[in-house]
Formats: C-alpha cells, structure tokens, sequence
C-alpha cells in the first residue's frame, strides 16, 4: 500500500519556487528520492497560481515516512522553508491496489 503526500508550499515573491530550486540543487532532492521506500519526489508549478509549488511525495507505507521524518534531510527542508517563509497545505491519499477500473481505463490514452 503506498502512500502519496501532496504538499503545496506558498509564498510571496516567487520564494516556493526558489525553494525548489535550492532543494534541488543543494542535492536534498536526489538524497530522498535514494531513500529506501522512496517512491517519487517531484516538484510542479500549478498553472492558476505561480506563488505556489506542489510535491508529490509518494512512499512504500508509513514506515518509510517516519524513517524519512527522522532523517539528516528533514532538518534542511524545515530551514529552507523556514529561510523562504513558506506555509504549507497537505494532502495525504493511499493507494488503490486493484488498479484501475475497466470503466475508466476506456478513457486512457497509453
């Protein structure tokens, strides 16, 4: 059962996305997504709102997230976000393992 953490960080000044940057080039990003239970971690800029980033953050189960929460990286993230004062909005699904429905897989382009 995966579970998938949205995050959307928002700022002033186009601070969400220097974050990013910074989380990305300071090599933070790549140290996570090599975590054991890592699963995806990606940064998107919603088209409606340029103030704002969203991570999907996406993990084997919970307890590779609480491994993640105690890592050396968790430190960083909370000052970058603390330097580019961000606030945040969660969102947390877990994943369907019966994959998708025939119903829905009609409108699916592969």
């Amino acid at each position: 059962m995966a579970i998938t953490v949205n995050i959307y960080y928002s700022g002033t000044n186009g601070n969400a996305g220097k974050f990013a940057q910074e989380m990305m080039e300071s090599g933070v990003v790549e140290k996570i997504r090599s975590e054991k239970g890592n699963l995806r971690y990606e940064y998107f800029m919603p088209m409606n709102d340029p103030e704002t980033v969203l991570l999907i953050d996406s993990w084997e189960n919970q307890s590779a997230i609480d491994e993640h929460h105690h890592s050396p990286m968790m430190q960083t993230i909370i000052e970058l976000r603390e330097k580019y004062d961000l606030h945040m909005k969660v969102e947390r699904y877990v994943s369907d393992e019966t994959g998708i429905p025939q119903s829905d897989a009609a409108f699916i382009k592969e």
